[in-house]
């Protein structure tokens, strides 16, 4: 099946991302999220971390299966599945890592007086991760698209689309939170799936069929597709000024084993088998 929306790219370098302008910060004191990782890392690389030769700045750490990946961000961001076990960078992009154990943090910094940093200020640099990670990104300002990434997701933004292809693992519970943008995934793997917005729609494509499954906008249709061998599930669906239309197996009233719950105000709700 097809999406009828399209895979985003990364914007050339100095356009804003359609969701938002860029933040007029300049250093990592004016922003909170960016206590994680003290600006203007010096002498030696955090463990497990290589420098290139540019500036000093981070390219490439490995990262074991099983291991905790926090990426900031003030802009946007596109994260890719990749077979080896490193996180790398494009050469292009400014970032920190830091933690130990089996939780570490990427942080994109955003800062316009810095030219290094200005390309993370509402676009779309590029993260590759390595499978069975567990994932959490936290955005604004911009989009986060997740593709080919196998483990738990938690992702989300303000004033941008969470956008996922072939993601997630259906052991894992994924979470994707918008505030001004859409939620959309094809292909999606999970076990338990949390999707909201605000203002937009929540649209999902499951590879899998979830134990629970939990849809919610305010301003904008809900609507997801269950493999074509689902089981029954209990059903429940909600809109005020939508249409409600639900084309799985029903469960029987005391089956609750599945359980789907779509919800919205202005638009429709709807499950279907696909």
């Amino acid at each position: 099946m097809t999406p009828s929306w399209s895979r985003s790219s990364r914007p050339d370098r100095g356009r804003e991302s359609r969701h938002g302008g860029r933040a007029a910060r300049a250093g990592c004191a004016l922003l909170p999220l960016l206590a994680l990782t003290a600006c203007g890392h010096g002498g030696d690389p955090p463990p497990g971390a290589v420098h290139s030769g540019r500036g000093g700045q981070f390219e490439k750490a490995a990262l074991a299966d099983g291991s905790r990946l926090l990426i900031t961000t003030q802009g946007g961001v596109r994260v890719v599945g990749t077979d080896d076990d490193k996180v790398t960078v494009d050469d292009a992009t400014l970032a920190r890592w830091d933690g130990d154990g089996d939780t570490r943090t990427l942080d994109l910094p955003c800062a316009e007086g810095d030219d290094r940093a200005r390309d993370n200020c509402g676009g779309m640099p590029l993260v590759h991760v390595p499978a069975g990670v567990t994932l959490t990104v936290r955005a604004r300002d911009a989009g986060i698209d997740v593709s080919d990434v196998r483990g738990a997701l938690s992702l989300s933004t303000v004033n941008g689309d969470v956008t996922v292809q072939d993601s997630g693992t259906k052991e894992a519970r994924q979470r994707l939170v918008t505030r001004n943008g859409s939620v959309r995934a094809t292909g999606l793997a999970a076990r338990d799936v949390g999707a909201e917005t605000v203002n937009g729609d929540v649209d999902l494509l499951c590879a899998t069929s979830p134990d629970t499954l939990d849809g919610v906008s305010r301003n904008g249709s809900v609507r997801v597709t269950l493999p074509v061998d689902a089981p029954p599930y209990a059903t429940d669906t909600n809109t005020v000024n939508g249409r409600s239309v639900v084309d799985v197996p029903a469960a029987a009233s005391a089956d609750r084993r599945h359980r789907l719950t779509l919800r919205t105000v202005n638009g429709d709700a709807e499950a279907h088998l696909g």
